[in-house]
């Protein structure tokens, strides 16, 4: 019936595309692909190959310790006494803030003159000012601004034995939590010889500005390493032809012993300290090769953890001297 919409065929519905000859199907066809990647981005070109096999080339030679991971923030110093200090140890001040105003004495006048000698520079900032940058501290009117600390990555450590013609020596740190006996170890470190030390990512002492002060200096010459896991640091120590002693009381092989093994005391070695009150944590202590006891005269069990490291590197560098 004319009319009747709701017939099949009665109204004719628009196509959404151009009917055909206006261009519109063929559109598509016609549209350039957009500019030609570059031949190191197309995966079959020669070129691409080229790329990858220097970017795998370059990643073998310097990645067998991968990057270098930084600490968490730059760290404050505050107050007269501790920044001196910091600036006499070498300690790698960036920047020297005195508040205005500040009281001129002797202190502040060594701290400008060792800042002109170190090229650091001096800011003047308000006293509120220095207040919020060193979160509320006692800063007497001076504070100072170093660095995250840069960590090595802990096969770093025999790379740079083995560019100096020497058999590694690494001293490990199993949860030492004393800033300050990490400073004193890695004075000891690069003092005897030691190619660098390495400690846990978490829940030990890292180098702070109090470890720096410890240390002496002696941070800027011997690298200091982070491992993700100690226990699987020291397995990629041995597996790399490490042997790996524990200092414990209850030790198996004395001091003594192992200075007097060449095999031992001048072949790669790594030794290490537990931490201050429960000394080596069970797993790190299974997975030595072998716990290194210390002979003490009299009653006294232990030494602290620094004097121990020191001890143990002082005999090891003893028997290296031998010829």
């Amino acid at each position: 019936m004319a009319g009747n919409s709701s017939r099949r065929g009665a109204v004719r519905k628009q196509s959404k595309k151009p009917t055909a000859g206006s261009g519109g199907r063929v559109k598509r066809g016609l549209e350039g692909k957009g500019p030609t990647p570059k031949a190191t981005e197309r995966e079959y070109h020669k070129a691409h190959k080229i790329a990858q096999a220097k970017k795998a080339a370059a990643a073998k030679k310097g990645g067998r310790g991968g990057p270098r991971r930084k600490g968490s923030d730059a760290e404050w110093i505050a107050g007269r006494n501790s920044v001196v200090e910091a600036l006499r140890e070498k300690v790698p001040v960036t920047s020297v803030y005195v508040a205005e105003g500040a009281e001129r004495d002797n202190r502040l006048r060594e701290v400008f003159r060792l800042a002109a000698e170190q090229g650091v520079g001096l800011l003047e900032v308000s006293r509120g000012e220095l207040d919020r940058l060193t979160d509320g501290a006692v800063h007497q009117g001076l504070a100072a601004r170093i660095p995250a600390y840069e960590y090595a990555h802990p096969d770093d450590l025999l790379d740079l034995a083995e560019e100096a013609g020497q058999a590694p020596l690494v001293v490990m740190l199993d949860s030492i939590t004393d800033p300050r006996n990490l400073g004193a170890i890695v004075r000891s470190a690069a003092g005897f010889g030691a190619h660098g030390v390495v400690i846990p990512e978490r829940r030990a002492a890292s180098m702070t500005a109090a470890a720096w002060k410890t240390s002496a200096g002696a941070a800027a010459r011997c690298p200091v390493a982070q491992a993700t896991n100690l226990t699987r640091q020291i397995q990629a120590y041995q597996e790399a032809g490490c042997f790996v002693v524990g200092l414990a009381a209850d030790g198996d092989l004395t001091l003594p012993e192992l200075a007097a093994d060449d095999d031992l005391a001048k072949g790669p070695l790594v030794i290490v300290v537990g931490s201050e009150g429960d000394g080596l944590s069970r797993l790190v202590s299974e997975n030595c090769d072998r716990l290194l006891s210390i002979p003490m005269a009299g009653v006294l069990e232990s030494l602290n953890a620094g004097v121990a490291a020191s001890v143990a590197l002082y005999a090891v560098a003893e028997a290296r001297a031998r010829r």
